[in-house]
């Protein structure tokens, strides 16, 4: 349990782009990270101190204080580390109230690094796969913000869903794999997939009786 009583607040500056959803503590509850609007090159979110309260037993407790900073630094450490070790997402706590031009361009060195490390990795898997679905979006974000132009770099569709299992499948499939349901019969039919359709069948009818037909002047003959 923890209450926020400390006045002084902490700068947490966030230079990227990217929407974070809210983080949750037991010592503040929820907060919501703030991201900088189009042209502006940072965003700030105040954070305050809390005093935390330990419950010892027997109606015994004991208190403790958690500075700003440290409430900033706890939370700038999860969201840069979201995606493994020596990931950076542009999230600091600046050491004013406000980022000095230096800590700024701290950030956006180490942001850089990072991504230009995530678009080397997605370019070693296309080279190894050419499999679109193998790059992740932090991947693509990555390239998008560095103003990159990939192969690899696409908005990919979203799955569908197959009406009768629901199970999710690619747009166009005649059959669903999952469960054998014939979505396209026309398509299926071609394939010898499922059972042809009307107009198919009449065709091969007609075919049928044609040929049906032309035996016996060919056995005159």
């Amino acid at each position: 349990m923890a209450t926020a009583t400390e006045n002084s607040t902490a700068s947490l500056v966030n230079i990227s782009m990217e929407k974070w959803p809210p983080r949750n503590r037991t010592y503040f509850g929820s907060l919501q990270i703030v991201s900088p609007q189009d042209g502006e090159a940072f965003a700030i979110t105040p954070i305050r101190g809390c005093m935390g309260v330990i419950d010892m037993g027997d109606k015994h407790i004991m208190e403790y204080r958690i500075t700003a900073r440290e409430v900033a630094e706890d939370i700038a450490r999860e969201l840069n580390g979201d995606s493994g070790d020596g990931s950076f997402h542009g999230v600091f706590v600046a050491a004013g109230e406000t980022p000095t031009e230096g800590e700024l361009a701290d950030a956006r060195r180490r942001l850089e690094e990072f991504q230009r490390r995530l678009v080397a990795a997605a370019d070693l898997e296309w080279e190894r796969t050419h499999n679109p679905m193998f790059i992740t979006d932090l991947e693509r974000r990555a390239a998008r913000q560095l103003n990159l132009e990939k192969p690899w770099l696409y908005d990919s569709r979203p799955l569908a869903e197959c009406p009768v299992c629901a199970e999710k499948i690619k747009h166009g499939v005649a059959v669903c794999r999952s469960c054998g349901a014939i979505l396209d019969r026309e398509k299926a039919a071609q394939y010898g997939l499922g059972p042809a359709t009307p107009e198919k069948s009449r065709r091969d009818g007609s075919a049928s009786q044609n040929r049906a037909g032309n035996q016996p002047q060919e056995a005159g003959k």
